[in-house]
């Protein structure tokens, strides 16, 4: 098995400098998997879970819905939730479950909304077998609503950077 920095290299050559960290993925530890499996169950019988693709699209503009409801990705410093500095929390723009607190956001450079944690019992993971690399998706509990990818280059004290679709945020202020 090569090392991480190798890997790392391997992959900025691959894909191009700051599109090769945003790439970098992470496998979730058991722990967090039982945690997100949790958590999408304690939801399972929410109305969320029921609203047709017609709903949805009448609830959600045409970016959040292919973000939220399709698992596409917006384009990065398109958001202006990556400049939001005040105190508050963002939420899911679908059902508006609360999912991040503000003093867990940084700016990781990569263009998208990050967060170091997230609030416990609201996120649910998956894998993502979409690029060449297995990456994990995270996405709101209680919708499904896919909010972006998690990775494991974050800063202390957790290490992981839950790297949001701003379009799939609301925030609401203290």
């Amino acid at each position: 098995m090569t090392s991480k920095t190798s890997r790392f290299s391997r992959r900025n050559i691959l894909f191009g400098g700051a599109a090769g960290a945003v790439l970098a993925a992470c496998t979730n530890s058991k722990g967090q998997a039982e945690e997100a499996s949790a958590a999408q169950a304690a939801f399972a019988d929410t109305e969320w879970r029921a609203l047709t693709e017609e709903q949805w699209r009448e609830r959600l503009s045409p970016d959040a819905f292919r973000v939220l409801r399709k698992e596409d990705t917006e384009r990065a410093f398109t958001s202006p939730l990556n400049d939001e500095k005040r105190d508050g929390v963002f939420h899911c723009k679908g059902c508006d479950l609360p999912l991040f607190k503000s003093d867990w956001k940084y700016d990781s450079g990569t263009g998208w909304p990050s967060f170091w944690s997230y609030i416990e019992g609201n996120l649910a993971t998956k894998p993502d077998h979409k690029l060449f690399i297995v990456r994990t998706e995270y996405h709101c509990a209680r919708c499904l609503g896919h909010q972006g990818h998690v990775f494991d280059d974050g800063p202390a004290p957790t290490g992981k950077r839950y790297c949001n679709n701003g379009v799939a945020l609301t925030f609401k202020p203290a």
